[in-house]
């Protein structure tokens, strides 16, 4: 059965899967961003429902004054006795930990520290009993003298966290840069080390080795690795890596990966996406992922289920519409670090307010005002509805295609010049422009429009039934390959206010090129 990748699009990276009967649960990184760790649910593997949060509350962990792509790495989700767990690094204060629930929905409890050094951390569960975590990276000193790069293992009990025993180093991989991203299986009396190697940009890959024991010796793979675009320059899909394996219940085995989609390498604005591949074994017993090692766009396979499951109210589809009608805003909004304040739905007629205060979106590890939703489609159009009076110089609101605090279109309503009017700005490194003026009558609603496709951002204002440009940003300009530090993210679409009172309404993003 034909399907097409992405299956997540936009930005949801580092995917790790579970399944449990015949449902298939996922989770992805999410960094700066909060609610953390978003949790999915398909019953194909293909269609993703957003159920919930694995990080949904300060009191579970706090991300205030987190850098941008700081934050939470790489995640993995597992399920064993009816309860399940995930695992996971917060790179500059916890490290790694685990939290635990009855419901993949949540709650999941306050994370527990894991005394293991590395990232990407793993649960493996053997049919012993016994449960062991693999680390990756930066593992420290595990008596190879200085500090070790590659892939520990130990032995831990996943509810106090106490490490029973080790770890070891394992593995220091095929000789890929950056061993990361481990995962064990176990499969006809084998143990297999799934990893991603050599960095999460254009050499990225996925290799496997196996043994008769989770402490080795490994064997490595004679034709790895089993996953790569490194030399395919020509693929709509690069970087492809850092996947999970699991079975579907009826013989057939899946592998769900990052990669991306330049807009033409080598940048891409997107964000690592989620994508999926059939996996086979060959007949001495290793993986093959998809066509030899590589995704396409447009992919066949015995999918799951009836196979082609109705979308639910939810899912990550390209196009989408919010009227804010509901008592709660939707799982799909996310904000930066933490719910801001003076953030509330107006009632059933439907509208987001958002109270502002100094933070703006230039701000490095603030909480400004601001809700936001990946970018999913190369060609799109996002528009928003907004009632908004100005206060003194300095006070706006609008609507934004925002990479980081660094990197951000933004069209908006502000006082110019005694009066109110529609401005574009655009940061990108330190440099700051703002575009001219357009003067808007006091009062009124107006809609405020980016218009996306490969090439350019355009901004629009409708206001009094005339509608006018604002000016275009280089999508150049909101590329991961740009930036000046290490990036992890993807452009986001939001809303937001600084010093003063918007309510957002009607708000919608078109797809126009079918998720392309």
């Amino acid at each position: 059965m034909q399907y097409r990748n992405p299956v997540l699009p936009g930005f949801h990276p580092d995917p790790s899967v579970c399944r449990v009967g015949d449902t298939f649960y996922l989770v992805t990184s999410s960094f700066h961003y909060f609610p953390g760790l978003p949790v999915w649910r398909s019953s194909n593997l293909v269609e993703w429902e957003l159920i919930g949060h694995g990080i949904s509350s300060r009191e579970q962990l706090d991300l205030s004054g987190t850098p941008a792509s700081r934050g939470l790495f790489a995640p993995t989700i597992r399920e064993h006795r009816g309860r399940f767990y995930i695992t996971c690094t917060e790179v500059d204060r916890l490290g790694n930990f685990i939290i635990q629930a009855e419901r993949p929905e949540g709650p999941w409890s306050k994370p527990l520290p894991i005394a293991q050094r590395g990232i990407d951390p793993s649960l493996f569960f053997d049919e012993d009993g016994r449960a062991y975590l693999c680390t990756g990276g930066e593992v420290g000193d595990l008596g190879e003298g200085e500090a070790s790069f590659g892939i520990a293992l130990s032995v831990i009990d996943p509810d106090s966290g106490e490490i029973l025993e080790g770890p070891r180093l394992i593995s220091r991989g095929s000789g890929g840069r950056w061993p990361e991203g481990p995962h064990l299986y176990r499969r006809d009396g084998r143990y297999y080390l799934l990893l991603a190697e050599g960095g999460t940009e254009y050499g990225h890959m996925a290799t496997v080795f196996r043994a008769d024991s989770p402490w080795g010796p490994w064997e490595a793979y004679p034709r790895n690795p089993i996953l790569s675009h490194r030399d395919c320059a020509h693929s709509p899909i690069q970087c492809v890596g850092h996947g999970d394996i699991v079975d579907d219940g009826e013989g057939n085995s899946w592998m769900l990966c990052l990669g991306v989609r330049p807009l033409g390498p080598p940048l891409h604005n997107l964000g690592r996406e989620t994508f999926l591949a059939p996996l086979t074994w060959d007949a001495e017993g290793w993986p093959v992922v998809g066509s030899g090692g590589r995704l396409e766009s447009e992919m066949d396979g015995p999918l799951p289920g009836d196979g082609a499951a109705s979308v639910e109210p939810g899912c990550a589809v390209a196009g989408w519409r919010d009227e804010f009608r509901g008592p709660e805003l939707l799982r799909e909004w996310s904000f930066l670090r933490g719910r801001p304040e003076g953030l509330a739905l107006t009632g059933k007629h439907g509208g987001l307010v958002l109270e502002g205060g100094e933070a703006g979106l230039s701000e490095e590890t603030a909480t400004p005002a601001f809700v936001g939703r990946p970018q999913s489609a190369f060609d799109c159009v996002f528009e928003a509805t907004m009632e908004f009076e100005p206060g003194a110089e300095g006070s706006e609101a609008g609507v934004a295609a925002y990479y980081d605090d660094s990197y951000h279109y933004e069209a908006f309503v502000a006082r110019r010049g005694g009066g109110r009017a529609a401005c574009l700005r655009k940061r990108v490194h330190d440099i700051v422009v703002e575009g001219p003026a357009v003067p808007l009558p006091e009062k009124g609603r107006v809609r405020l429009g980016i218009s996306a496709d490969r090439e350019m951002y355009s901004f629009s204002c409708e206001c009094d039934a005339s509608r006018f440009r604002l000016g275009t940003g280089m999508t150049a300009g909101l590329c991961t390959e740009g930036t000046w530090r290490q990036t992890f993210t993807g452009v986001f679409f939001g809303l937001y206010c600084q010093r003063g009172r918007a309510v957002f309404s009607d708000v919608s993003c078109v797809d126009r090129g079918g998720g392309r």
